[in-house]
């Protein structure tokens, strides 16, 4: 496909709003309406919440790093736009569904680019039994969290987390703990991308915990259930030499 309509999207950082403005005035500002492409100036903070904000619109997004560090973002130049985007790698990814309990009975959906993170919202460690396909694999898990993460997300907080990296076209994801307590060698597991994860909060007054879709926080959960969402895609743009399956592989050597 030939992109000649562009939408600009920026971030409230000097750089990508000085970027925003220059290239806007270079290669035009079109209408979401009228886009044929997105381009995303900032950080992988501004891409995740991009992909979430334009989804109904089915529009590949193409970023430049004008943030911190850019993983899903290609280098920031003004020059040959639209050839970067014409000879462009498209990455298509599936985000994860997030389906959180609360205390009071409400339910809160969200959906994950990069992953779904449990975390301790008080002084003591979480303890959360989890369940694979409604079969309970693990009735104990003391720990400050845990979270599932797509192959999208694997080189950010699972990484972090000591998780695997995993290649993008593996139908898989990761499930890592988080300082985990007990069982202390448990290191996590990779599923199957279309498994169902349960986890369910033990002693929730006690041990209260936070639910997470990427940036999106839900508090006071009682239980949270983890899939794929295999019937969403998202498509992102690398520059040509540079895709996603490129920089996943690179990771694992630095």
């Amino acid at each position: 496909m030939t992109f000649r309509n562009i939408h600009f999207v920026a971030s409230t950082g000097a750089l990508a709003r000085e970027a925003l403005a220059r290239l806007s005035e270079r290669y035009g500002q079109s209408a979401i309406d009228d886009a044929e492409v997105i381009v995303a100036l900032g950080g992988d903070g501004l891409m995740l919440s991009a992909l979430q904000n334009t989804m109904d619109r089915k529009l590949p997004i193409y970023g430049m790093n004008r943030g911190t560090v850019g993983f899903l973002m290609n280098n920031y130049s003004e020059e040959d736009l639209f050839g970067r985007l014409n000879s462009a790698e498209a990455a298509m990814i599936h985000p994860l569904r997030m389906r959180a309990c609360r205390e009071d009975g409400s339910k809160v959906e969200a959906l994950a680019i990069n992953e779904v993170s449990i975390i301790r919202a008080g002084p003591q460690a979480a303890k959360l039994r989890i369940l694979i396909d409604g079969r309970e694999r693990m009735s104990e898990l003391v720990c400050d969290g845990a979270l599932v993460s797509t192959p999208a997300g694997s080189t950010a907080y699972n990484y972090s987390a000591h998780g695997p990296i995993l290649p993008i076209k593996a139908e898989v994801m990761a499930l890592t703990p988080m300082a985990a307590f007990r069982p202390r060698r448990w290191r996590g597991a990779i599923l199957p991308h279309e498994a169902h994860v349960t986890f369910e909060i033990l002693e929730v007054e006690k041990r209260p915990v936070s639910a997470s879709a990427d940036a999106f926080e839900v508090r006071n959960c009682t239980r949270i259930d983890v899939e794929s969402a295999l019937d969403v895609e998202h498509c992102i743009l690398f520059d040509h030499g540079h895709g996603l399956e490129e920089r996943l592989i690179r990771e694992q050597f630095v």
